[in-house]
């Protein structure tokens, strides 16, 4: 059954939350090592079996006394033991200084270390000409991190940084989601592949390209492209046997009004089609539906509109069903270098952040693929708004969108 009450005005933000509400993250996890562990979803709450530091340490260069020993400036200890870290040292002796050195274990009875630069060590004596506060220059068991706390959420997608997070605590193995499995479905007798001859009418298959970099930089596991003809019964087929085999199915072009434009009654004869018009620039065609279960969403076939289409809806479509916490960036304000007129669609340009400023591209079409590898970043630009120059609107940077 089509939904037909989606309203042509809705915004972009309006549509995205609409198509969230309706998806479920997939079910599932499994455990991978750390090592293979890059840019997936972590399935359940992590945490510490260990306190870090595990034990005090030195925070600097120099000598572990005790406070008390001390007697004023300029008081002379024998230096009894030097310690290195990897060496876990036996208590320190009454009345004495230990040479220590940076991130080793602070010796039982220590509770101060005095860094190097306010000592002077002469003939296994040491003179500490600047006296300490007591506790200073020790880093503390459990300071950075204490057994049993959470080290890294459900939800996040691990970066590098991450990973020697969890390293730092001895994890070997992390529960992950499950790789989300995408068909890509290009639509167009235009359409040929790079590197053969274009005849007259033809242009080359840049969609797939770009989908396929996309997904993969999204963690998706891909199933490979099919290109499918402008007929009614082949889309109908490539739709049936995608649905049997991928958690989301998306196309490209076939979901405008024209005549040779398959898709939209398809998937309504299969399943459901919950939208169909989005009031943005570029890519107002776009449809999201339900294919026995299966999630769908057709973006345009112009490669720039499959671009921001897919930054605006396909990104967060997969953020969410792979279990992640936040589908979709927050914006960053940023003037703008540029004037422009109102338009009645909310507009995503394509713009450059320089010396703190948005510069926009001067050719903003649809078609226009070299608008995206110019630029660092979407400005988005609400209906019926007259930008300024030095008016601050927002940016969405491509690491974050599709990151």
């Amino acid at each position: 059954m089509t939904d037909r009450s989606a309203p042509v005005t809705m915004s972009a933000k309006d549509a995205r939350e609409r198509i969230l509400s309706t998806l479920a993250p997939l079910n599932g996890s499994g455990l991978v090592a750390l090592g293979q562990a890059l840019g997936r979803v972590v399935a359940e709450d992590l945490q510490s079996p260990i306190d870090v530091p595990p034990a005090d340490n030195s925070a600097m260069d120099g000598y572990a006394v005790r406070v008390d020993d001390l007697t004023g400036e300029g008081s002379r200890l024998p230096v009894s033991a030097r310690i290195q870290a990897g060496v876990f040292p036996a208590p320190l002796e009454p009345g004495t200084a230990a040479r220590i050195f940076t991130g080793a274990v602070v010796p039982e009875d220590a509770d101060t270390v005095v860094i190097q630069e306010h000592c002077q060590e002469d003939n296994g004596l040491v003179s500490v000409e600047k006296l300490p506060k007591t506790g200073a220059n020790i880093r503390r068991s459990g300071e950075d991190i204490g057994s049993g706390s959470t080290v890294v959420c459900a939800g996040t997608c691990l970066q590098p940084q991450h990973l020697g997070l969890l390293a730092s605590v001895g994890l070997a193995e992390v529960p992950v989601r499950p790789r989300l499995r995408v068909q890509v479905l290009s639509t167009g007798d235009e359409l040929v592949e790079p590197g053969r001859p274009l005849a007259p009418g033809q242009i080359y298959n840049s969609n797939d390209t770009v989908l396929t970099g996309l997904l993969e930089r999204l963690g998706c596991e891909l199933l490979p492209t099919q290109q499918v003809p402008d007929a009614a019964e082949a889309t109908r087929e490539a739709l049936e046997q995608a649905r049997g085999q991928a958690d989301l199915v998306l196309t490209s072009g076939g979901v405008s009004v024209g005549e040779a434009d398959h898709v939209k009654p398809a998937v309504e004869a299969m399943g459901r089609l919950d939208l169909w018009k989005i009031n943005i620039k570029p890519g107002k065609p776009v449809a999201f539906g339900d294919l026995g279960g299966v999630p769908f969403l057709g973006l345009p076939g112009n490669p720039v509109s499959v671009f921001v289409t897919f930054c605006l809806f396909a990104a967060p479509v997969i953020r969410y069903l792979q279990g992640r916490s936040e589908p979709f960036p927050d914006p960053i304000q940023i003037p703008a270098a540029f004037d422009r007129p109102a338009a009645k669609r909310e507009e995503y340009l394509r713009v450059r952040i320089k010396d703190g400023q948005l510069h926009g591209y001067p050719h903003q079409g649809s078609g226009v693929m070299s608008s995206v590898a110019w630029a660092d970043g979407l400005a988005r630009i609400p209906a019926d708004s007259v930008v300024a120059s030095g008016d601050r609107i927002e940016y969405f940077g491509f690491g974050a969108l599709v990151g």
